[in-house]
């Protein structure tokens, strides 16, 4: 490997590299926990909770289900949509396990995204939270979907518990459009049905396919970063590493897990590493009710916290969050977008405790970098490559550059994914396998990086990618539509959110028609917030509508 120059800035007792994965598929990683934390709590939510001893029986005969019953083979797609619920790792692990193909998938979608997302990776079968039913009922007849299996939110807190949260969701609530899906299995029949078949667990190498994670493109279409079990692995054991100096193995290190396990962040190091080391992850499902999360934060004494900044930023203003217990609190991890260095700052002083920026995209499993946690940190920057990563600047001519200078943000590592699923990955890669992420930065003489702009006009709506082509290309649907531009424009509470720009083709079209529009078309993270009415729209001697003259505008 070449030269390491930010080792000088590496925290004590963390290595350069790591070792040869110790084993061949999540799989093993799976069982190997089972064994080790049998008795211990791995996962609560509102208020039910799950031994790794009862996660181990419960994926088994989900992993039965899928071989059994629905017939899937190694290799095989299957989707899961919902939010943080205690199903969501049964079904996660029991499909990893069946060596199935997971396609995370955001239940908020509408119609045209989940189609889109599941004809691309060719979905067998899916598992969706009921309260999202309806719009899987829209597009199953275009999709190669067999297998349905729908779950209610109570459906694993036991006895009258879960029948009166499920009650109260459905008839009280109503929070369950009608749906009518006929051939779909509840998720408690596949269970039972799991139960008398038998599972065989194939042979999985640390090549094969776990994830096909999708992402945004800037041409507007959206993508399947292809993960590999070796690639989670190894992310897992990076992330093991950096976190050694706090975290004890299988000292019940307690894990707020507030960002939803479909977004890459939550699902690697949420899901996959905590398991690693035996944590108890406390599932929140509604994080925007503030109150109601405060409530759950006030019942344990958790050590760590992932988020986004806006759930940090909003925590804090909340006049309540101050309660909470935080002697516990060991340190707290922002990603997926950046840590305003205000936030960062009155987070500290309210916890006690540091709130350290680090980076990564879906394409990388995700981490790349993350900043010290032993005090190190630098405020503004996304930190230090991790074990085994290696992270430089790129001219466009794929040429190196100097520290201080600025370009793109480029890394390798076992952790990078090998490509985009059934997509032309031209362009992706600078030689020697150097990804490209599209992101525009530097590294200072330390060897901690940061971001100074975006090459993409991605725009970043809480953690969350947003393409505008992809708005675009929606708006321009609109029969009294001419041209649309979209751009992102600063936002105090989502760091950044959409606008349009619009020329109409028929002067009756009102902005509330325009935004009813989106909403029936597109999720709510990427619905524009404003719009512009123009006669005309800036454009390049070619014909390109320069996005960047509307941004300044």
């Amino acid at each position: 490997m070449s030269d390491f120059p930010w080792i000088k800035s590496y925290p004590k007792g963390i290595p350069a590299t790591i070792a040869p994965l110790k084993h061949q598929s999540l799989a093993e990683m799976f069982e190997e926990g089972f064994q080790k934390y049998k008795n211990l709590e791995a996962y609560e939510n509102m208020g039910a909770s799950l031994t790794y001893d009862e996660v181990d029986h419960l994926s088994k005969k989900f992993a039965a289900f899928l071989q059994g019953h629905c017939q899937l083979k190694k290799g095989d797609r299957i989707a899961i949509q919902m939010p943080n619920l205690l199903q969501y790792p049964i079904v996660l692990i029991g499909a990893l396990r069946a060596g199935i193909i997971v396609v995370n998938t955001n239940p908020l979608y509408t119609p045209r995204e989940m189609e889109h997302q599941f004809k691309d990776a060719d979905v067998k079968a899916v598992i969706i939270v009921a309260n999202f039913a309806s719009n899987l009922e829209k597009v199953l007849a275009s999709t190669g979907i067999k297998n349905i299996v729908i779950t209610e939110i109570g459906d694993l807190m036991g006895g009258l518990k879960g029948k009166l949260v499920n009650f109260a969701v459905k008839h009280i609530k109503k929070m369950v459009p009608k749906y009518n899906i006929p051939q779909a299995i509840s998720f408690k029949k596949a269970l039972s049905i799991g139960e008398s078949h038998s599972f065989t667990a194939p042979e999985l190498k640390q090549d094969d396919l776990a994830f096909l994670q999708y992402t945004g493109g800037t041409t507007g279409v959206s993508k399947g970063a292809q993960l590999s079990h070796g690639n989670i692995l190894a992310h897992t054991v990076q992330v093991t590493h950096w976190f050694s100096p706090l975290l004890e193995d299988g000292k019940h290190e307690t894990m707020i897990t507030a960002i939803p396990l479909y977004h890459i962040f939550a699902l690697s190091v949420n899901g996959i590493f905590m398991f690693k080391i035996g944590a108890k992850n406390i599932l929140i499902t509604n994080p925007r009710d503030m109150k109601g999360f405060i409530k759950e934060l006030k019942k344990h004494k958790f050590t760590l916290m992932t988020g986004v900044n806006t759930l940090f930023n909003g925590l804090l203003n909340q006049e309540d969050f101050k309660t909470v217990d935080f002697s516990q609190l060991k340190t707290c991890i922002g990603g997926g977008m950046a840590v305003q260095d205000f936030v960062a700052k009155k987070w500290e002083t309210v916890t006690g405790g540091p709130l350290v920026e680090g980076y990564g995209l879906s394409e990388t499993s995700p981490v790349l970098s993350v900043n010290p946690l032993d005090g190190t940190h630098q405020l503004g920057t996304i930190g230090l490559p991790t074990p085994s990563t290696e992270m430089a600047v790129f001219d466009e001519e794929g040429n190196k550059l100097n520290d201080g200078e600025v370009g793109e943000i480029c890394a390798r590592g076992p952790q990078v994914m090998s490509g985009y699923w059934n997509k032309s990955n031209d362009n992706v890669f600078f030689e020697g396998n150097w990804f490209r992420t599209g992101d525009m930065g530097t590294m200072n003489e330390n060897g901690f990086f940061k971001i100074v702009d975006r090459k993409k006009d991605m725009i970043n709506v809480s953690g969350f990618n947003v393409y505008p082509n992809e708005v675009e290309n929606v708006v321009a649907n609109h029969p009294k539509v001419s041209e649309v531009a979209a751009v992102g424009v600063p936002d105090e509470r989502s760091t950044e959110v959409v606008k349009i720009f619009v020329v109409k083709s028929d002067p009756s079209l009102t902005e509330e028609e325009l935004k009813e529009f989106c909403h029936e078309n597109l999720t709510g993270y990427k619905r524009p917030k404003h719009i512009e009415f123009r006669d005309e729209l800036p454009k390049s001697n070619v014909g390109k509508i320069l996005r960047r003259e509307l941004r300044e505008s």
